[in-house]
């Protein structure tokens, strides 16, 4: 069994170990997702320190992270933008934060999922094989080594990896990821919201989340005296305004 056939989705990720980091600094809470999560072939790597992690994401690839916001060195939102300025791996918050806003804010910096303390841990297992199942099962035509060009812009699916025209690259989360594909897809024609819901992943828990997410694609995607290339259909939905070649 090879990697590029799980990346591919001819594989359940449930059906390889999966190497999922848990950063997070109440042992007790680490303790009890191991335990749950180990009957689901999840290989897990506990860190209490956010830096630690930082360090072992240089040389570990996991296949999912779970992030508390409360962390002793680096706050968890500071953490998740560190995570994707290297890397588009699915990123799920656990935070006794229950605040939409809060909820907001972890989407707005790049978070996958959110999870409220005190969880069940059947639900934060369920979450991220859901999350897995997302990140690798794609359409099979967005598994090539195609790449979107639009507007000096240059973004590669297979690494969720958008590159500005003077080379500056940033990672997008699997749910920014799918959501911007959606609009690179169908350029100058006008997507519902819950057209692009259903292609970004639903977020039962915020349904503010489509919302938020193109939000931080048009971020991402600014340039200076240039219009936004993502434009709110009002009524309607969004539209991608550029032309795209795929190649």
């Amino acid at each position: 069994m090879t990697h590029q056939e799980y990346r591919n989705g001819s594989i359940d990720p449930a059906a390889r170990p999966s190497l999922v980091f848990i950063v997070d600094d109440e042992p007790d809470i680490c303790a009890l997702l191991v335990e749950n999560m180990t009957p689901f072939g999840m290989t897990t790597r506990v860190f209490s320190r956010a830096t630690d992690m930082l360090d072992a994401l240089t040389l570990e690839k996991p296949d999912a992270c779970l992030i508390d916001l409360g962390l002793p060195d680096i706050d968890g939102m500071t953490l998740i933008n560190e995570v994707r300025k290297k890397s588009s791996v699915p990123i799920l918050v656990l935070s006794a934060r229950s605040h939409s806003s809060d909820r907001v804010m972890g989407l707005e910096m790049g978070a996958d999922d959110y999870v409220v303390k005190p969880f069940d841990p059947r639900e934060v297992v369920a979450r991220i094989r859901s999350i897995l199942r997302r990140s690798a099962n794609r359409p099979a035509e967005t598994v090539s080594e195609d790449k979107a060009r639009f507007a000096g812009w240059t973004y590669t699916p297979g690494s969720h990896c958008l590159t500005s025209a003077d080379g500056e690259e940033t990672f997008l989360s699997t749910g920014e990821a799918h959501l911007l594909e959606a609009l690179l897809r169908a350029p100058k024609r006008v997507l519902t919201r819950d057209y692009l819901l259903e292609h970004g992943g639903r977020d039962e828990s915020l349904d503010r989340s489509i919302d938020v997410r193109i939000s931080r694609l048009r971020k991402k995607l600014c340039t200076p005296d240039v219009p936004t290339l993502i434009r709110t259909i009002y009524g309607s939905g969004y539209m991608f305004a550029a032309s795209v070649e795929w190649k």
